[in-house]
């Protein structure tokens, strides 16, 4: 009697191959979406009334304290970090030149990182929920590296915001 088993044929070792490169796959796009509800909780943002019948938007903080929320540029889809420290909306250059804008006249901004060039343009129209404002003052700067736009005063000023706890409702002001 023997009792040696025979070594797993090739087509065997191909299935569980196959079936192991699915489930990481799988657990790849799990956890990258985990990370997107994390960094970003308002990729979907709901409009509510107030008392006094106005539109709102209610934002909820990220696990790092910051407000970001996805919204558009001229149709585009893109991701907003709200920084009311930032004077106009500030879009990476290599963001820009995705969403085609021109550059204008260039200047030397301020940042945390330090100075950076940066160039004027003007956003057609920017979304925000269903705010939606058009000719919208910013600028391209060349020394952001990140993926997010900040989301500054030439757009906020128009609002009214109130931050309470770990939300952010942001509303049109009548």
């Amino acid at each position: 009697m023997n009792t040696e088993s025979s070594p797993p044929s090739l087509n065997q070792f191909s299935i569980a191959l196959i079936w192991f490169v699915l489930l990481l796959a799988g657990m790849g796009l799990i956890f990258n979406t985990m990370l997107d509800d994390i960094n970003n909780p308002n990729q979907k943002l709901e409009i509510s009334f107030n008392q006094n019948g106005g539109r709102e938007i209610v934002l909820e903080r990220n696990k790092y304290g910051h407000y970001v929320a996805t919204g558009q540029i001229n149709g585009q889809s893109v991701v907003f970090f709200l920084d009311t420290g930032a004077t106009l909306v500030a879009i990476p250059e290599h963001i820009a030149d995705d969403l085609n804008l021109k550059k204008g006249q260039s200047f030397l901004s301020q940042t945390a990182n330090g100075k950076s060039k940066s160039y004027e343009t003007t956003i057609s129209e920017l979304t925000l929920g269903d705010i939606v404002m058009t000719n919208v003052p910013a600028s391209i700067s060349s020394g952001m590296e990140f993926d997010e736009i900040l989301l500054g005063m030439s757009f906020l000023k128009h609002l009214h915001m109130v931050q309470q706890g770990k939300t952010l409702t942001i509303s049109v002001p009548k």
